[in-house]
């Protein structure tokens, strides 16, 4: 696992960069397939914000933890991504048992606790090329907090959305 840490407005010790190596390099222990872990330190004003992305198995796990203290923001965000794993194994488990179940025995019902992943609804809209302001707009004008738009100078699929400290952000393909 190789841990890319940076800092916005943080002098990053020795100290701190041990113990955030110590504390999501726990994360190792789930699996072996964690490759880039990028974690990002920030203080804005009296709040230490711990932002971890880590990319597994064709998905990003993603946990962002904020206080008034630097180390405990740490310890939090990886307990929320050991919580977003055990999840997301939890899952793969109870599926994995129930199609097992359904293929040896198909007379019986399969009773699953977990709530369904269903499409409740579908929308469709036209995706005109326009600019990422205009899009933030838009996205201000029917009072969502994110909207898919097709990007006038990439002419490509991308997202912008409201984050939690009420700037905006952008999600775009990677090629």
């Amino acid at each position: 696992m190789n841990i890319i840490i940076r800092g916005k407005h943080i002098e990053l010790t020795d100290a701190l960069k041990e113990y955030v190596m110590k504390r999501v390099g726990k994360l190792e222990k789930y699996s072996d397939e964690f490759m880039d872990v990028q974690v990002t330190l920030l203080v804005e004003r009296d709040r230490h914000r711990v932002e971890v992305t880590a990319p597994i198995h064709g998905m990003i796990l993603r946990g962002e933890e904020e206080t008034e203290d630097m180390y405990s923001s740490i310890d939090m965000v990886v307990e929320k991504l050991e919580r977003q794993i055990d999840k997301y194994r939890t899952r793969i488990n109870k599926r994995m048992r129930s199609k097992v179940l359904k293929d040896h025995e198909p007379k019986q019902p399969v009773v699953n606790d977990e709530p369904k992943e269903e499409i409740v609804r579908n929308k469709k809209f036209p995706a005109k090329p326009m600019s990422v302001e205009e899009a933030i707009m838009q996205m201000n004008l029917v009072g969502h907090t994110f909207f898919v738009f097709t990007n006038s100078e990439s002419q490509e699929m991308n997202v912008v959305y409201l984050r939690n400290n009420g700037d905006y952000g952008l999600l775009q393909p990677q090629v």
